[in-house]
């Protein structure tokens, strides 16, 4: 019996790994090709985004900064994610990201637009919904154990002057 519970322990980490993976790898693509088509654009900024009306400080940069810097962190927050390196970080930076979107972009309908993707009436934030899900499970969970994080992880520490320990971003409650 004790075999079975540890065979079923080790498959259930095993899972939780590849379902952090999938999770990484799917929300990493839609940030890449995101930021990769306003990137793709040029440096000119398409109408629809020249009104958008942005939460505090970044109605401050106009426009064509926002257009740059949303574009610029979607392509290398989503790399990181990708990779899983400094994994919670680029997942705290593209939730943020996904929060302008919906303030921005996706709340045409108001609350109601939590179950709608694109209507007559507007832009729904179903898919922002998603997408920030997956972010906070990598967020809340880590990267799991394929990803740079884990691998960096695993390598020796080389002790600090102080010889207290820096916890990896692996571990839980670090960024």
């Amino acid at each position: 019996m004790t075999s079975w519970r540890i065979w079923c322990e080790k498959a259930q980490t095993a899972l939780r790994d590849l379902g952090l993976l999938g999770l990484r790898l799917w929300a990493a693509q839609e940030f890449v090709l995101a930021g990769w088509t306003k990137w793709s654009a040029g440096a000119s900024v398409p109408e629809w985004f020249q009104g958008l009306d942005f939460p505090f400080p970044l109605h401050l940069l106009g426009p064509q900064l926002n257009w740059l810097a949303a574009g610029s962190g979607e392509v290398v927050l989503g790399v990181l994610l990708l990779l899983g390196w400094k994994s919670r970080l680029a997942a705290l930076g593209l939730l943020y990201i996904t929060y302008v979107a919906v303030y921005a972009v996706h709340f045409d309908l108001g609350w109601a637009g939590w179950r709608a993707i694109e209507t007559d009436a507007g832009q729904g934030f179903k898919v922002p919904l998603m997408l920030a899900l997956m972010l906070f499970a990598v967020l809340t969970q880590g990267p799991g154990r394929y990803a740079l994080d884990a691998a960096q992880a695993g390598k020796p520490e080389k002790p600090d002057q102080g010889g207290s320990r820096q916890a990896s971003s692996t571990e839980p409650h670090s960024l």
